[in-house]
């Protein structure tokens, strides 16, 4: 029988279970956490909190990509990177990923020792060619439409993910990046309609690939607000971990969370319905 695993660098995630990335965000300007971790020191005890509290991958991002944000430069980014990569690959026994949509960063990023690469652009050519000969893990994110929203219903939002996963995974292939170092996120709240967004939620096992990690990013996110009232995203974490437990039930791999211990508790608790759960009970 075959095992599908997600590979990234050394490290290996058979997927058997749910695994938990825990976000670090050394940004001023990130939705809901902005400026809280700029210091080196304090991010790095946050990724060691994380850890402690049961994460798989810690996910730094060196520039906020929220509605509406504006780029920094690459030699930014770094500056925000430069000293908190090297202490979290040093300090923590974790995999190590980095939210980037620039080649000349992740390459730097890898150089210092990141294990993955998280790319919400896509992973266009240019970074298909930066990460292919190091082995690293590659979450490719679908970055939905630039501009405005598309009209209610005017396409399968399910197929165009999918698609384009197809896509970039037939682009991998030709520059020689196995499947098993992808990983696939469908990019909820990056230029889709909320009906879009709860579809890519509830239905992952129609858009992911088969044999290939899938992952699930909807923490504190718009979508998580809009039945709840929209309270502030730092009290959306039961809409997020409603969402998160739908689509692992549905084939979600990894999930890319704020709140690492209650997330690996519902992962845990969904990771037992997928499989106990359907066995008969005796007696």
């Amino acid at each position: 029988m075959t095992e599908f695993r997600f590979l990234a660098g050394d490290k290996a995630f058979p997927l058997t279970r749910t695994y938990v990335m825990g976000i670090l965000n050394v940004t001023p300007d990130s939705f809901s956490d902005g400026g809280r971790y700029l210091d080196p020191e304090k991010a790095l005890a946050r990724a060691r909190e994380m850890e402690a509290q049961g994460a798989d991958i810690i996910d730094i991002g060196g520039q906020s990509t929220r509605p509406g944000f504006e780029a920094v430069s690459p030699q930014e980014e770094w500056g925000r990177l430069r000293e908190v990569l090297p202490a979290v690959v040093k300090h923590t026994g974790l995999a190590v990923s980095v939210d980037t949509f620039y080649p000349q960063v992740a390459e730097k990023a890898l150089a210092a020792g990141a294990d993955i690469i998280n790319d919400v652009t896509g992973f266009g050519e240019e970074m298909l060619r930066a990460a292919a000969g190091s082995g690293c893990g590659c979450v490719v994110m679908h970055p939905g439409d630039s501009g405005a929203l598309p009209q209610e219903n005017s396409r399968d939002i399910l197929r165009v993910v999918q698609a384009f996963f197809e896509d970039r995974q037939e682009a991998a292939d030709r520059l020689g990046v196995c499947p098993q170092r992808l990983c696939f996120d469908p990019g909820v709240g990056f230029g889709k309609t909320l009906e879009e967004n709860l579809r890519l939620i509830a239905q992952a096992d129609r858009v992911k690939l088969p044999g290939m990690a899938f992952l699930m990013a909807a923490s504190r996110k718009r979508v998580t607000g809009a039945f709840c009232g929209n309270p502030p995203f730092e009290q959306r974490l039961p809409a997020t971990l409603a969402a998160h437990t739908a689509a692992i039930l549905g084939g979600a791999d990894l999930v890319r969370v704020h709140d690492v211990k209650e997330a690996v508790q519902a992962a845990r608790m969904a990771d037992a319905l997928k499989t106990m759960g359907k066995e008969p009970v005796n007696g």
